[in-house]
């Protein structure tokens, strides 16, 4: 047996970003994968995109790789901050569990580190378009703020005095899964009465096929939209039904917003925020969404009539939040 030490190799020192920099966003879904750079104020210069391989952890750190050296090749970067639905430990490092991407523990961040010689930041992709919407976007200014991401389900990004609350294990703010009615639907997450089971763009579709099958006279619109099949409603044609007038359509918001409503007078309560931002696929029924969910909010807020009231307003960037919070993220650390 050879006694000498084995000489321990130097770890490579990669430089910290820097603010005012340049650096690449990543928003890793189950689909695609989305990267752009991103200057200082939050404009996307340049992006790309890869199919992500969701079935083969490997193959999708590849797709991230590539995508993130074509964008280096042309622009000088400072740091890569990537964006994943899914546990992101306190680190910012490692994927503890991603439900679409077949990752569990995946050490992500120290990984692309090593290949790609730049610093790496992963965060949970709510958080990341949470932070972007309070840097760029409609919280501009704003230091205590709740983001709520509707579509499928809910997902949630919370900053307090200007940071983002992520807990001790990282695993804050994951506010879908409220327990907003006992015994009640069952979720995916195993647990009943989720509050996305009530207050997603599923729950809205869901409510919309039932109007139109148990009263087609007052669904005309969103029948018509699609094709006379109450199974084939889509979220965008309630939200074009709506907008058109269609009885059904409205009744739909009014129960979704009923159920956002509540939930966030019951936020408030706990974190008191100074602003609300809806942010996801339901958003873009904008003003229409907007007012009534804010009307349920107020009328269920406690202590009404003798407390300040947050703000609620419709996100502005839209699919560019989580390129966009990624990539400044990265500049934070």
């Amino acid at each position: 047996m050879n006694s000498r030490a084995t000489p321990t190799a130097s770890p490579r020192l990669v430089p910290e970003p820097r603010e005012g920099t340049l650096a690449v966003g990543v928003d890793i879904g189950g689909t695609k994968i989305a990267a752009g750079v991103v200057d200082p104020g939050g404009r996307i210069v340049t992006r790309t995109r890869r199919p992500t391989p969701a079935d083969d952890p490997a193959r999708t750190q590849d797709s991230i790789a590539d995508a993130v050296r074509e964008l280096i090749s042309a622009y000088p970067v400072a740091g890569v901050g990537l964006g994943a639905a899914g546990f992101v430990d306190e680190n910012r490092s490692t994927v503890l569990f991603a439900p679409n991407l077949a990752w569990r523990d995946e050490h992500l961040g120290e990984s692309l580190r090593d290949r790609l010689g730049l610093p790496v930041v992963v965060e949970n992709d709510a958080n990341a378009a949470a932070w972007a919407e309070v840097r760029f976007g409609a919280a501009r200014g704003e230091t205590h703020v709740v983001i709520l991401t509707i579509g499928t389900g809910i997902g949630g990004g919370i900053v307090l005095d200007g940071k983002l609350l992520r807990g001790r294990h990282g695993l804050a703010a994951e506010v879908g899964h409220l327990n907003i009615v006992p015994d009640g639907r069952r979720c995916g997450c195993g647990l009943h009465g989720c509050w996305e089971q009530y207050g997603s763009g599923r729950a809205l579709v869901q409510e919309a096929q039932e109007q139109a099958m148990v009263s087609p006279l007052l669904a005309r619109e969103m029948l018509r939209l699609a094709g006379g099949r109450a199974e084939a409603i889509t979220g965008q044609m309630v939200t074009a039904a709506a907008i058109a007038g269609d009885v059904a359509a409205l009744h739909c918001f009014d129960e979704l917003s009923k159920w956002l409503g509540r939930g966030m007078a019951e936020l408030a309560a706990v974190l008191d925020p100074g602003m609300f931002v809806i942010a996801g696929g339901v958003s873009d029924a904008g003003e229409l969404l907007r007012a009534r969910v804010e009307a349920v909010f107020r009328r269920n807020l406690i202590g009404r009539g003798q407390r300040p009231v947050a703000t609620v307003r419709i996100a502005e960037l839209g699919n560019e939040a989580g390129i966009v919070g990624a990539a400044d993220l990265s500049r934070q650390r």
